[in-house]
């Protein structure tokens, strides 16, 4: 009985760790993906970039590309969103401990005006007012 060894092995070195893309080379390899007569795989191999990727990245922009032409607005960052959301929740709560302490004061004071009306009422005297 004979075994063959094979002879070509490849080595994966790159760790798995991710590659961070700028938005330039994003959209370089997008547009170059989207030339006449070259197909996604061939252009994501040639990039280093897998087909999926390259094909999502294909996907937002056509997307966000739609969203900003059709209601005549700027596309913004999810990123920027994000942040945005998490300071309106920051501001929202500064309102509400603002409110809370309005509150708070407000009936202070209705107590203090009320304890204020009792000291001003006239002392009767105590055989009934004779």
């Amino acid at each position: 009985m004979s075994f063959s060894i094979p002879t070509n092995v490849e080595v994966i070195t790159d760790g798995g760790r991710r590659r961070r893309w700028s938005y330039d080379d994003k959209l370089r390899i997008v547009e170059e993906s989207l030339m006449p007569g070259e197909s996604v795989s061939r252009v994501a191999r040639r990039n280093g970039v897998r087909p999926n990727q390259l094909y999502y990245w294909r996907k937002l922009m056509s997307e966000g590309g739609a969203v900003a032409v059709n209601s005549n607005e700027e596309v913004v960052a999810k990123s920027e969103v994000t942040r945005l959301k998490q300071r309106i929740c920051e501001l929202e709560r500064a309102l509400g401990r603002k409110t809370l302490e309005a509150d708070i004061l407000r009936e202070a004071l209705e107590k203090g005006d009320q304890k204020k009306r009792m000291l001003r009422l006239p002392l009767l005297p105590e055989g009934g007012g004779q």
